[in-house]
Formats: C-alpha cells, sequence, structure tokens
C-alpha cells in the first residue's frame, strides 16, 4: 500500500485547486447562500472533542436554523436521545461544521464556523412549538460558507425516488439493538417507538 504522508506528497499528487473551487468561498451568508439556508430543514451537525469526532443529524418542518445575521446561525436543540454528543463537544471545543441538504437540489452548502450554548428564556421561548421549548439553543458564528458541486449527490443518485429501501429492507433499530444485546425487547421497542416519538417531538 502506498499512502501519502505529508502535505507535499498530498498536493504533489492532486494539484492545485480550480478558480471555482476557491471563489465560492466566503465569511458570511450573501443573498445566494440566505437563500440555500432558508430553504434547508435538514443538515449535519459536526463537531470534535476529546473523545473524537461526531456527527448528528438536525431536522425541522421550517429552516433548521435561524439566520439571525449574515454571520450568525441559531438551531434550537430540539428533543432527541439525550446522549448529549454534539453538546458535550461544544462546551469543549466550540468549532463546528454545518453540511446543508435541500432536496432535489443536487449541491450541498458547507458552513464552518465556532459554537456556543444559550439558555437564554427569550431566545428559547422564540423557539417554542406545540407548547414545547428547546433545552438550548446553539449559536453559530460563521467562519466560512462554500457550496460543494454536484458530483457527490449525481453519482449516488440521492433524490431519485426509485432508489429508495423499501420499508423492512433495512434492520429497524429494535432489531439492532438486539442483535447487539440478545435480551432486549426490539420487537416491543419498534412497535412503542412511533407513539413515544410523537409525544416527544419537540
Amino acid at each position: 500500500m502506498t499512502i501519502l504522508a505529508s502535505l507535499d506528497e498530498l498536493h504533489a499528487h492532486y494539484g492545485t485547486a480550480g478558480e471555482a473551487s476557491l471563489i465560492k468561498e466566503i465569511d458570511y451568508l450573501c443573498p445566494a447562500y440566505r437563500k440555500i439556508v432558508e430553504a434547508s430543514k435538514f443538515c449535519a451537525l459536526s463537531t470534535c472533542g476529546p473523545e473524537g469526532t461526531d456527527c448528528s443529524p438536525r431536522g425541522d418542518d421550517e429552516p433548521v436554523v435561524r439566520i439571525q445575521d449574515d454571520r450568525t446561525l441559531l438551531m434550537p436543540d430540539r428533543r432527541g436521545n439525550n446522549r448529549l454528543d454534539s453538546l458535550r463537544n461544544i462546551i469543549r471545543d466550540p468549532r463546528v461544521s454545518l453540511m446543508f441538504m435541500v432536496p432535489g437540489w443536487n449541491n450541498v452548502l458547507r458552513i464552518n464556523g465556532r459554537a456556543l450554548l444559550s439558555i437564554d428564556p427569550d431566545l428559547l421561548l422564540s423557539f417554542e412549538k406545540e407548547g414545547k421549548q428547546p433545552r438550548s439553543v446553539i449559536v453559530v458564528q460563521i467562519d466560512s460558507v462554500y457550496f460543494q458541486c454536484a458530483r457527490a449527490i449525481i453519482r449516488a443518485d440521492v433524490w431519485n425516488p426509485e432508489k429508495q429501501v423499501s420499508q423492512g429492507e433495512l434492520p429497524s433499530p429494535g432489531m439492532i439493538m438486539q442483535e447487539i444485546k440478545e435480551c432486549f425487547d426490539g420487537e416491543t421497542y419498534d412497535r412503542e417507538w412511533p407513539q413515544r416519538a410523537a409525544k416527544s417531538m419537540w
């Protein structure tokens, strides 16, 4: 196996980035980038901490983040599994990356920045939904914004409905946990989960 072990070797192997790859990166939300963020109800949040890295899906029934200004995003921390992987990382290392996806759009938007956690009562109240507030709000200060070209989405044919897996084609969460721990009742977990989720969506 031949390994690239230095930056010089890496750059020599790949060559230089093209002009379009560089001019698209800026440190604020221009009108075009703002429009993409406002259209996105889903993004992946990447964080890093002493134990390693983490990538967490984030979604909402409206834009997944609120734009406070051209350099600041607000993301409510809605109900989840309470593992707190991303939040623990942000407390110890504020560096974050966000990847926004919009169904039908073959590009993705990437934002890198630094985050903090706010529990300001008025801010939490502003994100209230169905009488429930987020436990905190992730405040992201933008360092860089750029779009990723469409090749990955096109290669994977992500938005093609004919490529979606059918129900039961992949193992369910209950099946996975029962495989890991045989005494776990996966069937009951899967049966009861939709009702639990409906009561704890926000």
